[in-house]
């Protein structure tokens, strides 16, 4: 056991939590920014990222006795832990080293007393290697053209992260058009390969054990469409995969050589990092996969080295922590300004809800206090038009992060500054919002006087609704690699503080299981 394993709820810190949320919870962001300081005070710096967290329901003692909950559960130790190759996914026996694929470090880190360094390495080059023979033509299909377009083949991380950094990479991405199959729905895949040329089409599957029932179907029904034109020798052309069951790959037809490993240390949902994204490097070019990579090892080194009240994602994590457990906030809004980044609240739905989703702590005893927060949301300004009425105005306390870019990737600046004066704005509403005595004036200098008393009401926002911004210079694919290692330190930093095992997801296989009873049945 290389974790701390303490009820958060009974620490010493907690109580002090609790009774200062006693103290403050009346208060509000708008007599926090009386102070000048207030924005520069509650501000952190990486590089090209600036967060911005001033308007939160919290003061420099709220930080400070967040972030010694964090020492007292052992968070420093368990970072450690997990940099270092410690089995700390204890239920399934693994290590967790998502981080590791990232990493420009010759520092060895041993699993099974084996450095996994090399290993990465290789599946690097090999990555590298392929993809530059698919996008400079030299890799031919079965009639002697060249590729033109990637089909993955995946679901769960081995679909939603690539398919997300594919999209939110798409000003970056070469000739070929990339397309991702996931859903066990046979529309959806008769929808894709309707589109598609079977001589010039390169076809990934992803599935670390070979026998996920979606992946396997859908790649079963692509592999009966190719053969219609072509014969089981050309499969080598066509078809590669990212799988660990070399034996059932072999079965399939692809040959060895076209297989790209998975490790054990990798959990799905934080796969993208590996050969899992393949067709992101096909999609987008090794050199700016590698800068993915090169990104969140940038955050990476910060999380791990960096003071807690200057770490931003456990100053984020500490901030949900805050709403979920003593405001008793159920939901986190997700909203990045940045059309690019519509797939992000997918996939950190998935990332945060599989992995904090546990009702059971470390000791395996039923948990008494709120874990897993529920996370949404859409692009600015999108959400405007949509769900922003109920953040507002509604009877449900929901933080939100706003992500956004000082410039745009084409260079519209009219549309930019529109963009982000929109960003601007509706946090300061919810922070802000509008009292009553405004909208007095407002309608009476609108020469609606005689709707003062009916419409009043409905007009005033309370405010005090909190919001961080996450501001990077620009989208590269640098700062989207920092974006999603932000995400997922978060992620761990929220399992070691609620004292449960993020890495496992056991509650994904009932309802496979029974899925299975009913097959046999029909």
């Amino acid at each position: 056991m290389f974790l701390k394993n303490s009820n958060p709820t009974k620490t010493i810190s907690w109580q002090k939590l609790t009774n200062h949320f006693h103290n403050i919870q009346n208060d509000t962001i708008k007599e926090y920014y009386k102070d000048p300081n207030r924005k520069s005070d509650f501000s952190l710096q990486l590089n090209d990222l600036s967060v911005d967290f001033s308007k939160n329901r919290i003061n420099k003692e709220t930080v400070q006795l967040l972030v010694e909950l964090a020492k007292e559960v052992g968070l420093k130790e368990a970072i450690e832990s997990q940099f270092s190759g410690e089995i700390i996914n204890v239920t399934e026996n693994r290590a967790v080293l998502h981080t590791a694929l990232r990493s420009n470090s010759d520092e060895p880190i041993l699993v099974d007393e084996k450095n996994i360094k090399p290993q990465i390495q290789a599946s690097l080059k090999k990555i590298k290697s392929f993809s530059s023979k698919v996008i400079t033509g030299k890799w031919k299909g079965y009639s002697g053209k060249s590729i033109t377009d990637i089909v993955n083949i995946g679901i769960g991380g081995s679909d939603l992260g690539p398919d997300m950094i594919v999209e939110s990479l798409k000003f970056y991405k070469n000739q070929l058009n990339t397309h991702f199959v996931s859903n066990i729905d046979g529309d959806h895949v008769s929808e894709i390969i309707k589109k598609l040329n079977p001589e010039t089409t390169l076809f990934v599957i992803v599935s670390k054990t070979f026998t996920t029932q979606e992946t396997l179907s859908n790649a079963e029904t692509i592999k009966n469409w190719f053969l219609k034109s072509a014969t089981i020798f050309d499969i080598p052309k066509h078809f590669v995969a990212v799988s660990t069951n070399l034996q059932a790959v072999d079965n399939f037809g692809i040959s060895i050589e076209n297989v790209f490993t998975m490790w054990d240390w990798v959990g799905g949902r934080f796969s993208l990092w590996s050969a899992v994204g393949l067709s992101i490097s096909l999609s987008v070019g090794f050199e700016n996969y590698k800068a993915l990579l090169d990104g969140a090892e940038e955050m990476d080194i910060h999380f791990r080295n960096e003071d807690f009240d200057k770490n931003i994602p456990v100053v984020l994590a500490l901030i949900s922590i805050w709403y979920n457990n003593f405001y008793n906030a159920e939901t986190e809004a997700v909203l990045p300004y940045s059309q690019y980044l519509s797939k992000l609240p997918a996939y950190l739905q998935q990332a945060i809800m599989e992995s904090n989703g546990k009702g059971v702590d470390r000791n395996g005893e039923k948990i008494e206090y709120q874990t897993g927060t529920i996370v949404w949301g859409s692009t600015g300004t999108n959400m405007q038009h949509a769900f922003m009425q109920l953040v507002h105005q509604g009877t449900k306390l929901i933080p939100a992060d706003f992500i956004g870019f000082k410039e745009s990737l084409y260079g519209l600046t009219d549309h930019h500054k529109k963009l982000m004066a929109n960003l601007y704005g509706q946090m300061d509403a919810l922070a802000f919002g509008k009292t009553a005595e405004e909208v007095h004036l407002e309608l009476k200098f609108s020469g609606k006087e005689d709707k003062i008393a009916t419409l009043l009401p409905f007009k005033v926002f309370e405010g005090n609704r909190p919001s961080n911004l996450l501001l990077f210079d620009k989208l590269t694919p640098e700062s989207l690699g920092k974006l999603v290692a932000l995400y997922e330190h978060k992620i761990f930093t929220q399992g070691i503080l609620w004292n449960i095992y993020s890495y496992d997801q056991f509650g994904v296989e009932l309802g496979k299981e029974l899925a299975n009873k009913f097959l046999k049945n029909q």
